[in-house]
């Protein structure tokens, strides 16, 4: 389903709403990486939302998109944060939670009903947000003597690739990233020069 070294995440917070025979849904989205960020968020909306029957929510995590969670808050099982989830995943995002605070109308909805209604309050939230792709990186440290610095200068501008850090001295190191699915090809660009060390941290 998604790209092995790659993953999507949002950058900003949105708001989103939805209004089904009385029943009003008002829907935030917020970058989430973890348990600690997502307690805040809960507890930010549910004091703005203090007088709501329910507050579901639905997040996923990791850059491997291993880690996910759905609270239904008192709606029937998988009535909320299931279709909450889903759109999350249509956008195949990570790093994300959307919840959804509700103000019962009256009037039942149905479990069809309220699936339906906590979609869309959940879609329109995610319609406004800025969407980036990220890169999973390698990291790889090279060390190289004095003579070898131009060879290894010249590989890492024709590469492109990316210097956290270096020392450039009569010995020299450079810590660099690079793509996970390039990374194969990077290293075996500096293995087995003469007096040129490679290693992946």
């Amino acid at each position: 389903m998604y790209t092995k070294d790659s993953y999507f995440s949002i950058t900003d917070s949105s708001e989103g709403f939805y209004k089904d025979r009385g029943s009003k849904f008002y829907s935030y989205a917020f970058p989430c990486k973890d348990d600690s960020e997502l307690k805040k968020i809960i507890d930010l909306i549910k004091k703005k939302h203090h007088d709501a029957r329910h507050h579901c929510y639905a997040y996923r995590f990791k850059s491997d998109y291993s880690l996910y969670r759905t609270n239904d808050d008192g709606e029937p099982t998988n009535a909320a944060g299931k279709p909450i989830l889903g759109q999350i995943d249509a956008l195949k995002l990570t790093n994300t939670v959307v919840i959804v605070a509700r103000y019962f109308g009256g009037v039942k909805l149905g479990v069809g009903g309220m699936m339906n209604a906590y979609k869309e309050a959940a879609k329109d939230a995610l319609s406004d947000v800025h969407i980036i792709e990220n890169t999973i990186d390698d990291t790889f440290l090279v060390r190289f003597g004095y003579p070898e610095m131009n060879t290894v200068m010249r590989i890492i501008k024709e590469l492109d690739l990316n210097i956290i850090k270096q020392t450039l001295e009569l010995d020299g190191e450079i810590l660099f990233t690079v793509r996970k699915k390039e990374s194969s090809f990077v290293y075996h660009k500096f293995i087995g020069l003469k007096n040129i060390h490679i290693s992946k941290m």
